[in-house]
């Protein structure tokens, strides 16, 4: 029951998310805290220590001048002309500017400022009344003073001067101002050296990234160039050789890969001579032995094509299918294909603005229309449509139609890998190969293959091809 009690009224937990920001940004902003708590930290103490420094100047200073001028009111006083003192004293004792002298003697006569002692603080005052002399800081109109009071004992009289703290204050601004400027121009310097160290820190993994993307690419020789920096160099040692070993192993796999498949070529062809020779005597075998040489002579047909397309695939891993340009009709191309795929009633739409020629590989272009009419065929019950239109300055698209069940939204990146099929067509024949054959050989072009929805049902295979050698060069540069 307690337990129960405690799960449900425990306190809800908050956690702090902190920002996701780049590692450069927060290497910067530790340096410009950092440099913010230390300017600041000097600055307070620097401040401390200079305004005490200044005050304890201005306070001796001023006990001394209260002093002096209180000792020239004690000559005057024991002169005896006190009449004449009285008409004379702002002439014989000057305060400093914007402060002012009182001098109240035993009888209650009051000399120099019209407040008298009441303008100075009450504690100030008591003191000169029992005899002592004393200092304190006090406030007046919005300015502020150092009041010093001296008794005059010979002459029962009490002097009292107010010297003014404005040159002090105006001096602290300033230091303030200075302090502020320093700690502000202290952080940005700080935060430029963050952001200077964040990129150099960072430099290392940026070339480690670059070479990762060149090996992703299939510049499998690529390596990290060794560095300065022994904290650094274990990690570029690790990255070489998980290349080396990942290079290693692909090569290895590509190399099994070709071997089989060549070494398959030869039972292939005996197999399907034999099969050929079956398929000749077919209707002299019962119906039971027709049905089991259907089931053969399709299986072989469909191993043989699988080893055509890996001894393919395994030239264009190898770099050994080379790509020879030249100029052609596209529209006039796509139709010759179509009539050699048994596709010759096929439309072929050429919409406003596609070039009369372009710079294409014959054989190449063939392989992509083929496989992908054969994709059509097998898998959506055939074409509806192929359609070329332009796509920019330099690029053309070609793109063939079927009315099939469609290509689903997960499918639509793995059909173009090898061994691959889309949920709809597990169940039908195929080798899984045709499709990645085409990925390959576009990239080779220079271009881009991707599939989309059919207005009406079905799917789009959509080719994008270079209309010259230099577009992809010009494409990028835009």
């Amino acid at each position: 029951m307690f337990g129960w009690l405690r799960r449900h009224l425990r306190r809800p937990r908050f956690r702090l998310r902190t920002p996701n920001w780049p590692l450069r940004t927060k290497v910067s902003i530790f340096f410009g805290l950092l440099a913010l708590v230390a300017s600041v930290s000097l600055s307070v103490v620097t401040y401390t220590f200079a305004r005490s420094s200044l005050l304890d100047e201005r306070v001796a200073s001023a006990k001394n001048l209260a002093i002096s001028n209180a000792s020239r009111v004690l000559s005057e006083l024991r002169s005896g002309d006190v009449e004449d003192f009285s008409t004379h004293f702002d002439e014989k004792i000057n305060p400093q500017d914007n402060g002012f002298i009182s001098v109240q003697l035993a009888d209650g006569q009051v000399f120099g400022d019209i407040r008298g002692p009441e303008g100075f603080p009450e504690q100030l005052q008591e003191a000169v009344e029992d005899g002592r002399s004393g200092l304190q800081r006090f406030g007046r109109s919005g300015d502020h003073y150092i009041g010093v009071g001296v008794y005059l004992a010979s002459v029962d009289a009490a002097y009292f001067e107010a010297f003014p703290l404005e040159s002090t204050e105006r001096n602290l601004r300033s230091l303030i101002i200075a302090f502020s400027a320093g700690s502000g121009v202290t952080v940005l310097l700080a935060s430029s050296i963050g952001v200077w160290t964040g990129r150099r820190l960072l430099r290392p993994l940026q070339r480690i990234t670059d070479v990762a993307g060149d090996i992703a690419g299939g510049d499998l020789a690529t390596r990290v160039a060794p560095e300065r920096d022994s904290d650094l160099q274990p990690l570029v040692n690790s990255f070489n050789g998980m290349a080396d070993a990942v290079q290693a192993r692909i090569e290895r796999e590509e190399r099994f890969a070709s071997d089989v498949s060549h070494e398959l070529r030869s039972p292939i062809t005996a197999l399907a001579a034999a099969t050929d020779v079956l398929e000749r005597r077919r209707d002299e075998l019962p119906e039971r032995s027709k049905q089991a040489v259907d089931v053969v002579i399709n299986q072989v047909r469909r191993f043989d094509r699988m080893v055509l397309d890996l001894l393919e695939l395994a030239r264009i891993d190898a770099g050994a299918a080379d790509t020879h340009l030249e100029r052609a009709d596209v529209a006039a191309l796509c139709r010759r294909i179509a009539r050699r795929y048994s596709e010759a009633d096929l439309p072929v739409d050429v919409a406003a603005g596609v070039p009369s020629a372009v710079a294409i590989d014959r054989i190449r272009f063939e392989r992509i229309l083929g496989n992908l009419l054969d994709n059509a065929t097998h898998h959506a019950g055939g074409a509806k449509r192929i359609s070329v239109e332009p796509a920019g300055d330099s690029f053309v698209d070609v793109v063939v139609e079927d009315a099939g069940p469609g290509v689903d939204d997960a499918d639509r990146t793995r059909i173009f890998e090898r061994f691959a099929r889309g949920h709809a067509s597990l169940h039908r024949v195929g080798t899984g190969l045709g499709l990645a054959l085409v990925a390959e050989h576009v990239h080779a072009l220079g271009g881009e293959v991707w599939v989309e929805d059919r207005p009406g049902g079905g799917a789009r295979f959509v080719v994008h091809l270079p209309t010259r050698p230099d577009a992809n060069e010009s494409e990028a540069g835009t």
